[in-house]
């Protein structure tokens, strides 16, 4: 992990609300039903460095109240919601696909955030959460940096 610091900027897609606790459960989880939406109606031109971001924002509290998920794009489109990912320090956590196909994206996210769960459960932790934007960046098929905003 490292630190880096962002600017603003602004991601178009498609949003939900949910919490940690919902996320546990296929009854209750929206933030999968989210990118399959996202998925099958916005065109991505990876090719030509379109990139796909997932952003974590409007925290209720901390990790144990609501926030707001959107899976989108930078690629400005009017018929989508759009968020900025607020200017600031982040500790990025890097994670790698094992296969380029949707199941190893998958787990390379899955991991990835478990990493930061596990470093930021230690209360001796250097950096603590802001709790302003996180976001997921996925820079190819087998490739995610994940962004936490810290204080």
């Amino acid at each position: 992990m490292k630190i880096e610091v962002v600017d603003e900027k602004q991601i178009f897609g498609i949003s939900v609300r949910t919490t940690n606790a919902n996320e546990m459960s296929p009854e209750t989880a929206k933030i999968g039903k989210a990118w399959q939406k996202f998925d099958s109606e916005v065109s991505v031109n990876y090719q030509g460095g379109e990139r796909v971001y997932g952003v974590y924002y409007n925290y209720e509290s901390d990790a144990n109240g609501e926030f707001n998920v959107l899976a989108g794009t930078e690629k400005p489109n009017n018929s989508l919601e759009g968020v900025t990912i607020q200017k600031g320090k982040y500790l990025v956590f890097e994670g790698k696909a094992s296969t380029s196909d949707d199941k190893g994206r998958v787990q390379a996210v899955i991991e990835t955030w478990g990493k930061i769960w596990g470093y930021f459960s230690n209360d001796k932790s250097e950096y603590k959460r802001a709790y302003k934007t996180d976001f997921e960046h996925y820079k190819n098929q087998t490739e995610i940096s994940i962004y936490i905003s810290i204080l």
